[in-house]
């Protein structure tokens, strides 16, 4: 879906910039992709679609570190 039809950002460009690191608020959005940056309609929108984006990966790194946490860093066979 559009989130910024100024722009031509949809909610897949910004949930990918989330999951990638390049994006971590709402002025780095702004900076790399010019939301909310002409006419302003799309502020809410990408605001929520940005949380619901770093949400997901914080809960993406939790498991990750817990799957890390469950490997052995070595193995004893005595």
């Amino acid at each position: 879906m559009y989130v910024c039809l100024c722009k031509g950002v949809t909610d897949k460009t910004i949930k990918k910039a989330v999951a990638c690191g390049d994006v971590d608020s709402m002025r780095d959005l702004r900076q790399q992709y010019g939301v909310a940056s002409q006419c302003g309609c799309c502020k809410q929108c990408a605001k929520e679609t940005l949380n619901e984006a770093l949400a997901e990966r914080s809960t993406e790194s939790a498991k990750d570190l817990a799957f890390a946490a469950k490997i052995p860093g070595s193995v004893c066979y005595t």
